[in-house]
C-alpha cells in the first residue's frame, strides 16, 4: 500500500520534497486540493502520464487536465491568453475553477487526445501549490479507483488506489466534495462545460463582461462553498 506523509504540521517541507522527487522520476502522487483528493503526475513526463492514464483506467480521448502555480503560468501553455480568462483568473483563481483554452502545439508533453485544448486550473490549496511551484504544470485529476467516488482524506485514497501511487499527502480530510466548474474559452461564448463548485450565473456574468471580478471574488466568497455535484472518474478535482 502507498505510504501516507503527513502534512498537516512541520513535515509539510519534507513530504513536499519527497513528493516533488518521486514525480520527477515519474510516479504518481496523491495530493489534496481545494475541492476532493487528487492524484498527481509531472505534466512533462511521459512515463508519469502514462502511469496516470493507467492507474485511473482512464482513456486517452478524455484528456488530463493540468494544475498550474499562478495565472502567468498560464501564458506558456496556450498560444494566447484571452481577456475574458484573465477576468475569470482574477475573480476566482486560486479556487475551483477549471479553463478550457487553446494549448500551444509546441509543448513536449503527452496529455491524450487533446483535440487543441487543455483545461487549466490553479487550485486553493497550500500543498498543491507547493508541489505545483517546483514541478511545474501538473498533470492532476481525482484519485478514485474508476467507478468509484472521489476521494475526500488520504485513507480513502489509499484504499482506492492501493500500491499504484508512491506516495499520499495527508492534509486531513475534504468537507465539501464539490468538483471545480469548468468552461470553455475556445467557443465564441464562454461555457459552463460542468457546473461545480462556483455559480454558473456569476461565472458567466464575469466572462461576458457585466460583473466585476472583485465584485464577483466577494459574492462567492460570501455564498460560501457548493456542496454539489462531487468529482467524478472525468474529474481534475
Amino acid at each position: 500500500m502507498a505510504e501516507i506523509v503527513d502534512v498537516t504540521g512541520d513535515g509539510r517541507a519534507a513530504g513536499v520534497a519527497r513528493a516533488v522527487e518521486a514525480l520527477r522520476d515519474g510516479l504518481l502522487v496523491a495530493l489534496p486540493t481545494d475541492t476532493v483528493y487528487g492524484v498527481a503526475a509531472d505534466a512533462f513526463n511521459q512515463e508519469g502520464t502514462d502511469r496516470l492514464f493507467e492507474a485511473k483506467g482512464r482513456p486517452r480521448s478524455v484528456p488530463l487536465p493540468v494544475f498550474v502555480r499562478s495565472p502567468k503560468q498560464l501564458i506558456g501553455l496556450t498560444p494566447e491568453v484571452p481577456p475574458v480568462a484573465d477576468a475569470l483568473m482574477a475573480a476566482f483563481w486560486p479556487g475551483p475553477l477549471t479553463l478550457v483554452v487553446p494549448v500551444e502545439r509546441n509543448l513536449r508533453w503527452d496529455l491524450g487526445d487533446t483535440q487543441g485544448t487543455i483545461s487549466v486550473r490553479m487550485p486553493l490549496d497550500d500543498v498543491a501549490l507547493d508541489v505545483v511551484r517546483t514541478v511545474g504544470p501538473t498533470a492532476v485529476t481525482s484519485a478514485n479507483a474508476p467507478g468509484r467516488p472521489a476521494p475526500r482524506s488520504a485513507a480513502e485514497v489509499q484504499e482506492q488506489l492501493g500500491d499504484l501511487v508512491a506516495l499520499i499527502l495527508d492534509d486531513g480530510a475534504r468537507v465539501g466534495g464539490a468538483a471545480s466548474t469548468v468552461v470553455d474559452l475556445t467557443r465564441s461564448t464562454p461555457y459552463v462545460l460542468r457546473q461545480g463548485a462556483l455559480d454558473d450565473e456569476v461565472v458567466l456574468a464575469v466572462a461576458r463582461g457585466e460583473l466585476d471580478p472583485i465584485e464577483a471574488a466577494l459574492r462567492m466568497a460570501g455564498a460560501g462553498e457548493a456542496t454539489e455535484p462531487e468529482a467524478d472518474d472525468r474529474d481534475e478535482g
